[in-house]
């Protein structure tokens, strides 16, 4: 699974990489958690917008928000298997933007936590899919990260990684009129290992209340 993350890049940065333009106000985030804002990428009349939804997705059709704690991912292989995300898969998906994840090895009785970035510490965007949900006077936009098999370097550490998208297919991705979910699943493969790298950081990360930048270096030896 995935389930933190982190985006500190500077915002004319983001706007440029990803050909996108800032609806709400982002700050940097170190230490993102499930149920907190985090900056997706729509498209919206055939320009691409960023803007902030809940991390846990809340169906349409759900009776409680609560239901987002247990939606934080999507396994890739089942997207068009499950009718939740098949409708998603096919008319809501969404990039979420990123600059590393964290993951936690076990080592007997702990839990190590390592952190994941492209080797070139350029920001990147996993696969995700999002909904509305309205009940009376409450509404929500919410998503959830896309998760696939591992890579050589994330294996090491655990069993999925988030579905990493290739720059060259955003549009792809993006695009409403694509619906064929075959191509959509192909381009949800783990991503090479090669242009990645992994590193322990301090266990200071497990709580979300650690939010600053000294979570992203790498654990003295």
């Amino acid at each position: 699974m995935c389930g933190r993350f982190s985006l500190s890049a500077e915002l004319d940065q983001l706007e440029k990489q990803f050909e996108m333009m800032l609806i709400d106000e982002v700050s940097p985030r170190y230490n993102i958690a499930p149920t907190q804002p985090i900056l997706s990428v729509v498209l919206e009349e055939g320009a691409r917008v960023g803007r902030h939804m809940r991390w846990g997705l809340v169906p349409g059709w759900a009776k409680d928000v609560k239901i987002g704690y247990k939606m934080i991912n999507a396994r890739a292989e089942t997207l068009d298997e499950k009718p939740t995300f098949k409708g998603l898969l096919k008319r809501r998906r969404c990039l979420i933007l990123a600059d590393g994840f964290y993951e936690w090895k076990k080592t007997g009785n702990e839990k190590q936590p390592y952190r994941f970035q492209m080797a070139d510490g350029k920001p990147f965007a996993f696969a995700g899919l999002w909904d509305y949900w309205s009940h009376e006077d409450q509404t929500l936009v919410s998503c959830t990260i896309i998760t696939t098999a591992p890579n050589a370097i994330a294996n090491e550490v655990h069993d999925r990684m988030p579905a990493i998208l290739r720059p060259e297919d955003y549009e792809t991705w993006l695009h409403p009129d694509m619906e064929d979910l075959a191509l959509l699943k192909s381009l949800l493969q783990p991503y090479p290992a090669d242009e990645m790298d992994a590193f322990p950081v301090s266990t200071r990360v497990n709580s979300p209340k650690n939010d600053d930048p000294s979570i992203l270096l790498p654990l003295a030896h």
